[in-house]
């Protein structure tokens, strides 16, 4: 981190000797692959499965080494380059005890981040590395910001007792056919799938807490579960005719370059995609069934908002017999009472975007719609926070017995 010299005395380290899990099978790393690692591998056998609706009977022993004040945890960011793996960075920051000491980018190997990302060029971090030149002998967690589909066979082949969050897509559906079928390829781990903790974070906080594995959400399902899953397990809303209309910022597009992305394609205007067959649609579906203990169809359209970040999803529901959109409000506020990256906005406010930018924060609010025994609910959050690294970091503070909130309590930027 910016306040540890990379080339000085390193203060001391945490305790985590005790790891949990195991990849499942011994370290052989592919053809052609391999990474620089500790010998010492191999750890208890885990196996979590997450579920929205109640909590697994786990199987293990949970051995969580907390991690005490003033200890350092090392990390690794694996695919740096992106806009995921600069917020990380910037975040990590403000961090008092995680400290960044690998970073891998392909395209840019042998790169100072500066020189990448020149807004972050004050702080002291490694050159970029190629993935297979990465030395984790001394890393005690990644986050893992790589494309979809690139990660399964990477995470697999890492050291059995790194703490892994995985911000891409490939260990968030349960169901691996489910996974071939929405995004064209056999699942590359499967092993591993059984060991992934679905990680939206104020719904799973326990099986959170205790995993290895962490699959962090999509942005979209994070701003559609975080109301929607408490109204669907108190039965407050009938699972038909669920209508979600969301608009992302550009950076959800990643930072590839892509026609559709230049400027002239999106600039004064909203762009709809993915209109029927859109990635996060299952994992949306996926959240919702496990509230209701029944499947639940949704119908979902995004948008591509000129804007560089944020995200808007406004949720058309209608309300169970004699509710109404006063007892959803309640229930939400209930729900949530207490929690600092959630909150339900006073009477007739607005969640705009505007307003979480930045920050790790959930704005949401309920209003009646004019068709009667509807509801209106809208919810805004900056899609590289907490729809991304911010919730990363989270859930990472979670898996090292930190307080969640640590390093995570950046305002929003306005104006």
């Amino acid at each position: 981190m910016a306040s540890t010299a990379l080339g000085g005395a390193a203060p001391a380290r945490a305790g985590l000797a005790h790891k949990n899990g195991t990849l499942g099978s011994s370290f052989k790393p592919p053809t052609g692959f391999m990474l620089k690692t500790s010998p010492k591998v191999g750890c208890s056998s885990l196996s979590v499965r997450a579920s929205i609706a109640s909590s697994p009977q786990k199987q293990y022993s949970p051995q969580t080494s907390a991690v005490k004040s003033g200890e350092e945890v090392c990390i690794a960011v694996l695919g740096a380059s992106g806009y995921t793996g600069a917020e990380i960075v910037r975040l990590l920051a403000n961090h008092p005890q995680f400290r960044i000491t690998v970073m891998t980018a392909d395209r840019k190997a042998g790169e100072q981040f500066g020189s990448v990302f020149p807004h972050l060029i004050t702080q002291d971090l490694p050159k970029l590395v190629a993935v297979k030149d990465a030395d984790f002998s001394d890393v005690d967690a990644v986050f893992c910001c790589l494309p979809h589909g690139t990660t399964q066979e990477i995470i697999r082949d890492l050291p059995q007792q790194l703490k892994i969050v995985d911000l891409s897509a490939d260990f968030r559906l349960r169901d691996i056919n489910e996974y071939a079928e929405w995004y064209g390829h056999a699942h590359r781990a499967p092993e591993l799938q059984e060991e992934a903790v679905y990680g939206l974070t104020e719904v799973l906080r326990d099986e959170i807490r205790n995993a290895r594995l962490v699959a962090n959400p999509g942005c979209y399902p994070t701003s559609i579960q975080l109301p929607l899953v408490p109204l669907i397990k108190e039965k407050l809303i009938k699972l038909s005719n669920i209508i979600i209309d969301a608009k992302s910022g550009v950076t959800g597009a990643g930072r590839g370059a892509k026609e559709a992305n230049l400027y002239t394609e999106i600039a004064e205007g909203i762009h709809a995609y993915g209109i029927k067959g859109h990635r996060h649609v299952p994992e949306i579906e996926q959240g919702l069934s496990d509230a209701a203990a029944s499947k639940v169809t949704i119908s979902f359209t995004p948008n591509l908002i000129c804007m560089k970040r944020g995200m808007q999803s406004t949720m058309f529901v209608e309300m169970a017999p004699g509710v109404t959109a006063g007892d959803l409000y309640q229930h939400l506020k209930s729900t949530y009472e207490g929690e600092e990256f959630v909150k339900l906005l006073n009477g007739s406010n607005v969640p705009h975007t505007r307003h979480v930018v930045g920050s790790n924060y959930c704005f949401m609010n309920v209003f009646e719609d004019r068709i009667p025994g509807r509801a209106i609910i809208i919810s805004v959050i900056d899609n590289l926070v907490k729809g991304a690294s911010g919730q990363a970091v989270q859930n990472l503070n979670l898996m090292m017995g930190l307080p969640e909130n640590t390093g995570l309590q950046y305002q929003p930027l306005f104006p």
